[in-house]
């Protein structure tokens, strides 16, 4: 089964390898949502911008992604503030606003990616869950945020199923077809100047003189400025690059679209997600197909227990849907920093890697490429959303990764959790 993103994705974009030798003010290393928002701002504030994915631009985190364009982080406001006390306010802020950004973008260059923007809902899988929920809605609305804690009455009209014990709505999110939202930024970039080029993975990459030498295979681009945007995705090159960080699966299975027998299923467009420590999602897209996910991948030996708790997952949700084959079945991969916040390397002058969403590529990640685009272009970092840092270390990230994916198969293997 294949990535419905890519069967469903109306943006239609492709670009050249690069050859030969060329210059630029700004060269951007990956082609997701980061790296295609900074070309975007870059190019459209006058920068000769040199863009090169190794594969086609969505391809890795950004073409795999839920399309939940989320407000913040999954950590909540006051560990924040505890982590980074400094920085906490301001950063909140930009988090807040970013999918206005997003869905500003998609306005402003009729990118087809099936926005909707009813909001995001974060589902109370247990007393527990209803209880963390409460305090992130006590958090954020202290913030002045647009959420509203729902009681389990009113999360089951939203839903058109009871199963949860409540919900935090959240008005300022939404979601979109990811893959489609990442082409149409590539689109955009073109449209404003940048070169973008795939098939085109970095080999090296290297500080000479007042600029930076990225290889290729099939050439160099020497650049004033260079932004690393590879992030869950990054492959190994000769020079400075992401630190390890932990790798987490992330599956997704579709059905065919539906009508009548799944009518009530949120019916304003809304995408889920619970509290469970093993995480589900829950969305549809503009052609009515029901679309679960949770961690686990389906590239490794726990594929086809995965996808049979998707199946039983469904059935235990949405009983009037009965044996609903899935069309649909991919996965990709999440960064995640020991403390779930994101990064950005100071790889040397001008030169930037942003890495560690943790799950929340869409909204941050098109933050980021746009403030990197704006401190490279203006030769200023006070705009950038958090303070560079000059090295990053997590421990044990391997492991850490192996743990997830084992623990997923083994809540999965057990049976549908309600």
């Amino acid at each position: 089964m294949a990535n419905l993103w890519t069967d469903s994705a109306e943006e239609r974009f492709d670009a050249p390898p690069l050859d030969g030798q060329v210059e630029a003010d700004l060269c951007v290393i990956g082609g997701g949502f980061t790296g295609c928002s900074a070309a975007l701002h870059a190019a459209a504030a006058g920068a000769h911008v040199v863009l090169i994915e190794a594969e086609t631009v969505g391809h890795g985190g950004s073409g795999r992604n839920v399309g939940l364009v989320n407000a913040g982080l999954w950590t909540p406001p006051e560990t924040i503030a505890k982590l980074m006390p400094d920085q906490a306010t301001g950063f909140s802020a930009r988090l807040a606003a970013a999918p206005a950004l997003v869905f500003d973008l998609i306005e402003s260059h009729q990118i087809a990616c099936e926005p909707v923007r009813n909001g995001t809902l974060h589902l109370a899988h247990s007393e527990a869950g209803l209880r963390d929920i409460a305090d992130r809605h006590r958090q954020l609305s202290a913030q002045g945020a647009p959420v509203r804690l729902l009681n389990a009455d009113e999360t089951a009209a939203r839903l058109g199923i009871r199963a949860y014990h409540g919900a935090l709505h959240d008005a300022r999110a939404g979601t979109v077809q990811p893959l489609a939202y990442a082409r149409g930024l590539a689109r955009a970039a073109v449209a404003a100047g940048a070169k973008l080029h795939e098939h085109t993975p970095a080999t090296g990459l290297a500080r000479d003189g007042d600029s930076w030498r990225v290889r290729v295979a099939g050439g160099e681009v020497r650049a004033a400025a260079v932004i690393l945007a590879t992030n869950a995705y990054h492959r190994d090159l000769d020079g400075p690059g992401v630190p390890p960080v932990t790798g987490v699966n992330f599956f997704q299975a579709a059905t065919a679209p539906l009508g009548a027998e799944a009518a009530n299923l949120l019916q304003g467009g809304e995408g889920c997600w619970d509290t469970g420590m093993v995480m589900t999602s829950l969305r549809r897209d503009r052609a009515g197909r029901v679309i679960l996910g949770a961690f686990g991948s389906m590239e490794m030996a726990g594929r086809d227990i995965h996808l049979g708790w998707a199946r039983r997952k469904l059935r235990a949700l949405v009983p009037d849907l009965g044996e609903m084959p899935f069309t649909h079945a991919w996965s990709g991969r999440i960064a995640m920093t020991g403390d779930h916040l994101p990064r950005i390397l100071r790889l040397g002058p001008s030169g930037y890697a942003a890495f560690g969403y943790s799950g929340r590529g869409i909204a941050p990640g098109t933050l980021f490429g746009k403030a990197l685009a704006e401190a490279v272009v203006q030769d200023r970092e006070d705009g950038l959303p958090v303070r560079p840092v000059e090295a990053h270390r997590d421990r044990f990230t391997a492991l850490r990764g192996a743990w997830i994916e084992t623990g997923a198969t083994l809540v999965h293997a057990a049976g549908a959790r309600l």
